[in-house]
């Protein structure tokens, strides 16, 4: 009796019999950035495949790999990812490391003509404790104490006695009122430590529902739950429907004592408008991972607005079980089969 996996060698070996994938040797090249970290044996299993390392800061694509038929891409240069554009016509599939490809979908690159595949699922954990650390640093307000502490200087209005979830405010995560708009994967991960915490949290996305048991409303319902928001976290892609999705008018409907936490996309703020909001003291505070222009400029003024925490896309930059997801998906390419997060 023929097992399961004589079916798969089968399928691979009828896919690898195709003319699009011909070549003297029926090998294809999988070309890995050097930003990941990589087993050697990784493609073991592979015959088929080579495995290829190159340097994804480069301006070029070396001339020997440009027959390559799979790129994975992990922070590429903008000129990297237009040189293959450019130059790589055996190119079938894109497996980019970040949650979202836009990196890779800016240099040209089309679904329509190309499978392209995210890192969706690789950044979870670290961006949902990321959030957590800017969350309770907001409340705990580690970043005075840090201020103080280089002047040298004791900060007694930040210890002693302090009032217990004190009425409009935010200083604990016990009973806070957490928004967090853009509920995905990642949210899905943040929001159970957050529960355990104490914290009460509701969910925005662009359609009404229960996701993992939490009440999540449509962004139509933003103007009732801001008024009633002490942290607000910002999860959303980057692309122009949430192009400055936080902007002066939503500013506004959030307390005075709220905080704005971004582990998103940076274009999903208009930063002109927080900083404002910041200097005039209708807002609590922000601390932001992802900024409209990265490095953030010297001339921002987000640097020195008052209760800002600026951390410089801290948040991921570790994808998680990335081999994993690349193995699962060679497997899926070379049988034909629909590849994980694919666009």
């Amino acid at each position: 009796m023929r097992t399961p996996a004589f079916h798969v060698l089968k399928s691979i070996n009828s896919h690898l019999s195709k003319p699009q994938f011909s070549t003297n040797s029926l090998k294809m090249k999988l070309l890995y950035p050097t930003s990941l970290r990589i087993t050697p044996s990784l493609l073991e299993a592979f015959p088929s495949v080579t495995l290829h390392p190159y340097d994804p800061r480069a301006d070029t694509i070396p001339t020997d790999l440009l027959d390559a038929s799979i790129l994975v891409t992990w922070v590429n240069s903008p000129s990297n990812l237009a040189h293959a554009f450019t130059s790589m016509p055996n190119l079938r599939w894109i497996q980019s490391l970040a949650a979202g490809p836009n990196d890779v979908l800016a240099a040209g690159f089309s679904p329509a003509k190309i499978a392209i595949t995210t890192g969706s699922g690789l950044h979870d954990r670290t961006v949902a404790e990321h959030t957590l650390g800017l969350l309770l640093n907001a409340a705990r307000r580690f970043y005075e104490m840090r201020d103080f502490q280089l002047q040298g200087k004791w900060p007694g209005h930040l210890g002693g006695p302090q009032p217990d979830r004190e009425p409009g405010s935010f200083r604990t995560l016990r009973d806070a009122r957490v928004t967090v708009w853009g509920f995905g994967n990642i949210a899905k991960t943040l929001v159970p430590n957050l529960t355990a915490l104490g914290a009460v949290v509701k969910g925005v996305a662009r359609s009404t529902g229960v996701r993992d048991g939490y009440e999540v409303y449509a962004e139509d319902r933003l103007a009732e739950l801001l008024p009633q928001t002490d942290a607000l976290v910002m999860i959303l892609p980057g692309d122009a429907s949430t192009r400055h999705a936080l902007n002066k008018e939503r500013l506004a409907l959030l307390p005075k004592h709220a905080w704005v936490v971004n582990v998103g996309r940076g274009t999903s703020i208009d930063e002109d408008a927080l900083v404002d909001a910041l200097e005039a003291g209708t807002l609590g505070g922000a601390a932001l991972d992802v900024f409209e222009h990265e490095p953030l400029e010297e001339r921002s003024r987000l640097w020195k607005a008052p209760n800002a925490i600026v951390s410089p896309h801290a948040a991921g930059g570790r994808p998680q079980g990335a081999e994993a997801l690349i193995v699962e998906n060679l497997t899926r390419f070379l049988a034909d089969q629909q590849l994980r997060n694919a666009l």
